[in-house]
C-alpha cells in the first residue's frame, strides 16, 4: 500500500498571457509537463544549443528545488535532450524558466508555441555541512574510479 503525502504549493507567475500553468497529466505521474511560450516556432538545429522559454516564473518553497528533464517521447523520436542533463531551478530564482536543449538527429525539430517541451518535478533539498579532514574512512572500493567494478554480469 502506498502513502500519498500532502502536496506542497508552487506559485506560478505568467510572464506572457499564453503561458501554460503546468499540470500532472495522469494520477501516477511523477512529473508535470512544461510548455513552450513564444511568438513564433523555434527550429532546433542538430547539435545546436537552443533556449526554449516557458513564459513562467515560479516561487518554489524553501527547502525544495525544481528539476527540469527531457520528455521521453521527444528524446526517443528526436534525440531531444537538455544540455545540462537535468536542469535545477533553485528556490530563490524568480526569473523565467527556460529549457536549454539540443537534438541528436540529422533533421531539425520545430517547436511550436504551446508544445509540451520538458517535464519537471519538485524535490526536497538536503543542505550540507562541509568539514575538512585529513583522512577519510576506508571502504571496499577505496580509490577505484570509473570502470573499477567492471561491466560483466554480477
Amino acid at each position: 500500500m502506498s502513502s500519498i503525502t500532502a502536496p506542497i504549493t508552487v506559485k506560478w507567475k505568467k510572464l506572457r498571457p499564453d503561458a501554460q500553468i503546468p499540470k500532472i497529466q495522469t494520477a501516477g505521474a511523477a512529473c508535470f509537463d512544461m510548455s513552450a511560450a513564444m511568438d513564433e516556432p523555434i527550429v532546433i538545429k542538430p547539435h545546436e544549443v537552443t533556449l526554449i522559454p516557458t513564459g513562467l516564473a515560479a516561487e518554489i518553497p524553501l527547502g525544495y528545488e525544481m528539476q527540469i528533464r527531457a520528455r521521453s517521447g521527444l528524446a526517443a523520436k528526436h534525440g531531444f535532450t537538455l544540455i545540462n542533463g537535468i536542469g535545477t531551478i533553485d528556490a530563490d530564482y524568480r526569473g523565467e524558466i527556460k529549457a536549454i536543449v539540443t537534438i541528436h538527429t540529422k533533421e531539425p525539430l520545430t517547436i511550436n508555441p504551446g508544445d509540451r517541451i520538458c517535464q519537471a518535478l519538485i524535490s526536497p533539498v538536503l543542505h550540507v555541512a562541509h568539514e575538512e579532514v585529513t583522512e577519510l574512512s576506508d571502504t571496499e572500493r577505496g580509490v577505484g574510479g570509473m570502470g573499477s567494478t567492471g561491466v560483466g554480469r554480477v
